[in-house]
């Protein structure tokens, strides 16, 4: 069966209600949810019980760029500036060196054991050397591990941003495959350039966004979700266009993003989880339709041994270097080593190979396949119990807390308050987003004119308006006095 315009949204729904199906069957079994992704879709492909034909890289290509964007973006904007900012250098030395370090260990096996030269070799380090935010992020959230210290955060902020550096690496092996003379010393300037210009427009684009987001007027709250779509995709098409890591600049401008004011922000925040797990669906099943599974066998004995090297010798060795110079304990140490995941990226980076023409390029794709699936299933089976016998766990009600778990309980506060808001409070004329209020004050209802309004970011504050202002204690009360100016504390009526 080809796919064609008029069978693709029938097939399509169809596989995304078996999946969702597998996802419930997978949470009770304890299987990570992307496996089944990865399986229907090899079941649904030429060589499956489908026998739907799909042979496309570069359409596999687009749709893994657009999933990825939801999903680094949906990382990014779920990240807590103030949890991650301990953890940062750690995060950003293990995304930057323990990546170089990774593809440089895998790349020289491999040279070592193949008829691989060492340019392929490096290249096929290359692709697999960065960890999945998809699988870490889903991986995490859907077991509810709630672990030690600052172990989640590092790991969520090294899985989401340690693409782009695999991302370059993957481009510059396979110009040096293609073209072994021009030589490792254009490595230096690409990397430079690709990582400075992705941190400046990605921290650009998110101020912008958020003037943008905050001052323009939509007529409708479903336009600002759009809106918001709209900024993700230009962040990373215009800096891929001048030159820059598109990934880089699109995930810092979440991160920016996430940590603001903004208006709508707890539906964005909703929209985005939604989106995220679609694209996770939709990416995993593309790859396994991507696969022939008759091609795989051939490469499963030399898969296996380097998939062996990489879960146990390459990624523990990235990370004690990395982690060298940073205080931390070894049991910590040993269970980053081990959340080495790696999912659907990998396999989306392995189709720039095949689309440059690279000549080993499809058994590269293969062996990073297989590379990818042992991967999520014997290392995102086991996170659980590995952290258990490393004694890095919490009980579930010490568990940090994300944004997204958090939206079900902002609103739940001690203590609520009327305010009057009088002439001289500078207040007046302006929008709550534009406030400035703290995170544990939440203006619940607003009454004005004789009715009670239910308020949102946009809405502006008049004079004589009554509200009502739920906070969690007495000193989150005492901060909204230079948010709100001079106004009358009418009542408080402890929860």
């Amino acid at each position: 069966m080809n796919l064609t315009t008029e069978n693709s949204l029938l097939i399509g729904s169809i596989l995304l209600f078996i999946s969702l199906i597998a996802g419930k069957t997978s949470y009770k079994s304890g299987v990570p949810v992307l496996i089944f992704f990865l399986v229907i879709g090899m079941l649904a492909g030429s060589e499956g019980l489908g026998g739907i034909h799909f042979n496309n890289p570069k359409i596999a290509q687009f749709i893994g760029i657009i999933s990825l964007n939801f999903i680094l973006f949906s990382g990014g904007f779920d990240t807590n500036w103030k949890v991650v900012q301990p953890v940062l250098w750690q995060g950003v030395v293990l995304s930057t060196l323990g990546v170089l370090l990774t593809a440089g260990a895998v790349g020289t096996f491999v040279w070592a054991v193949t008829d691989f030269t060492i340019y392929e070799g490096l290249l096929l380090g290359s692709i697999v050397s960065s960890t999945d935010s998809a699988a870490v992020f889903s991986i995490l959230r859907s077991k509810s591990l709630a672990l030690k210290r600052n172990l989640r955060p590092i790991l969520e902020l090294e899985s989401g941003s340690n693409d782009p550096m695999a991302y370059v690496l993957t481009i510059v092996f396979t110009g040096l495959v293609l073209t072994p003379e021009t030589g490792l010393r254009s490595i230096v300037p690409l990397f430079f350039i690709q990582l400075s210009v992705g941190t400046a427009l990605g921290l650009l684009f998110g101020r912008m966004g958020k003037y943008v987001i905050n001052r323009i007027r939509l007529d409708y709250e479903g336009l600002y979700i759009v809106l918001v779509i709209a900024i993700m995709f230009f962040t990373f098409s215009f800096t891929d266009f001048v030159g820059g890591n598109g990934f880089l600049a699109i995930y810092l401008c979440a991160v920016y993003l996430g940590n603001q004011e903004l208006m709508h922000k707890k539906k964005i925040i909703k929209s985005f989880d939604s989106f995220a797990w679609l694209m996770q669906i939709v990416l995993f099943l593309t790859l396994g339709l991507l696969v022939f599974p008759s091609e795989i066998v051939p490469v499963l004995g030399i898969g296996l041994v380097i998939s062996v090297f990489l879960i146990l010798v390459a990624r523990p060795l990235s990370v004690w270097i990395c982690l060298y110079f940073f205080k931390m304990r070894q049991r910590s140490r040993w269970f980053i080593s081990w959340v080495g995941l790696r999912g659907a990226v990998p396999i989306v980076f392995a189709t720039y190979p095949l689309i440059a023409g690279v000549e080993k390029a499809y058994m590269i794709f293969n062996i990073v396949f297989f590379i990818s699936l042992t991967s999520v299933l014997i290392q995102g089976t086991s996170l659980s119990l590995v952290a258990r016998l490393l004694r890095l766990t919490l009980p579930m009600k010490s568990k940090m807390q994300t944004p997204i778990d958090k939206l079900l309980y902002d609103s739940i506060k001690s203590s609520l308050t009327e305010v009057v808001v009088n002439r001289s409070s500078p207040a007046v004329d302006k929008k709550i987003v534009e406030l400035g209020l703290p995170p544990t004050v939440h203006i619940a209802i607003v009454f004005r004119d004789g009715r009670y309004v239910i308020p949102h970011g946009s809405t502006v504050i008049n004079e004589g308006d009554k509200l009502f202002v739920l906070t969690e204690n007495q000193e989150a009360l005492d901060l909204i006095a230079g948010c709100l100016g001079d106004c009358e504390d009418d009542a408080s009526v402890e929860g």
